[in-house]
């Protein structure tokens, strides 16, 4: 008999005061170290599924638990849970060590926490730390939330947009983080709209439109038969787009900082790509052919246009 997920949605629904229905009887799992992404359009209820994952709203129907635990506000099994919901929030008057001693005694626990050093470490602000949050940038902000995020050493992490904020090293940093977590067993659950980063570091996906779920499973699942795709890495990305953009097997390229995703036609090939840029005198540093996760998505979803 298979392991019960470590988060489970189960017939979840929540419909507010003004009668919006935010969810609707949504059901899905994950299990112990998988990185699984929450997708969806604005308005298909990640946020409102996020936050009743965490106990901060209450279910009209079904229910949401961790570790087997049901989830209601002030449970002991949240300890276990690190999160970041929309944008991190802090007092912008004190430093950002203060925010962090703040935070953890509100929530009666001996400082420091066990995982201090090491989510500073991941959070690089170095001696901003002490500095207000107040003279912070959006990014350093956001660093500073995945480190009040991790200082627990949480089995569990409930991230919502994670890498608002974030330059594209900083984002390739939370995309590291976020893998070698999983591989020592952390189990995370990330809402983003950047496709291109929940292809990176998520090995499955849960896609939502309007309160429902729409399809789940593995990221390959999803892509199998969509539009095929190579994501690259160059050390020079202008002369890389001049060089794969006079190519006839090369129908659109986009940017995916730090690299380049190129969609390819006919019998193109990594190979034929890494052999034209290399002739050009471009560094190729990584090269993946993968089919395209905005492809299927708009599949399931629609455009915009469509749905207005």
């Amino acid at each position: 008999m298979p392991d019960a997920p470590v988060i489970a949605v189960a017939a979840l629904t929540k419909r507010f005061a003004n009668d919006v229905l935010a969810v609707d009887d949504l059901t899905f799992g994950v299990p112990s170290g998988q990185v699984c992404g929450l997708l969806g359009p604005n308005g298909a209820g990640k946020t409102t599924t996020l936050r009743a994952l965490l106990g901060l709203v209450a279910p009209s129907a079904g229910s949401v638990s961790i570790f087997g635990t049901r989830v209601t506000p002030g449970a002991s099994v949240l300890t276990r849970v690190g999160t970041i919901i929309e944008q991190a929030a802090f007092a912008p008057h004190v430093s950002g060590l203060r925010n962090l001693k703040w935070w953890w005694a509100s929530r009666g626990a001996k400082w420091p926490p066990p995982a201090l050093d090491r989510a500073l470490t991941i959070a690089g602000l170095g001696g901003a730390i002490e500095r207000k949050v107040g003279t912070y940038s959006l990014g350093m902000q956001q660093r500073l939330g995945l480190a009040r995020a991790l200082m627990g050493a949480p089995d569990v992490l409930v991230l919502d947009e994670p890498t608002v904020g974030l330059d594209p090293q900083e984002m390739r940093s939370v995309r590291g983080l976020l893998r070698g977590l999983s591989g020592e067993g952390v189990t995370v659950l990330l809402s983003s709209h950047l496709l291109a980063e929940v292809e990176e570091v998520c090995s499955h996906v849960v896609v939502m439109d309007r309160g429902r779920l729409v399809a789940a499973g593995t990221v390959a699942e999803l892509t199998s038969g969509t539009t095929r795709t190579a994501y690259l890495e160059v050390d020079d990305t202008d002369r890389a787009r001049r060089v794969l953009g006079t190519m006839e097997s090369v129908r659109e390229i986009v940017d995916a900082p730090p690299g380049l995703v190129v969609e390819l036609i006919g019998d193109a090939s990594r190979a034929r790509l890494v052999a034209a840029l290399v002739r050009a005198g471009v560094g190729v540093e990584t090269v993946t052919q993968r089919h395209s996760l905005e492809d299927a998505f708009v599949g399931l979803v629609g455009e915009e246009t469509e749905r207005q």
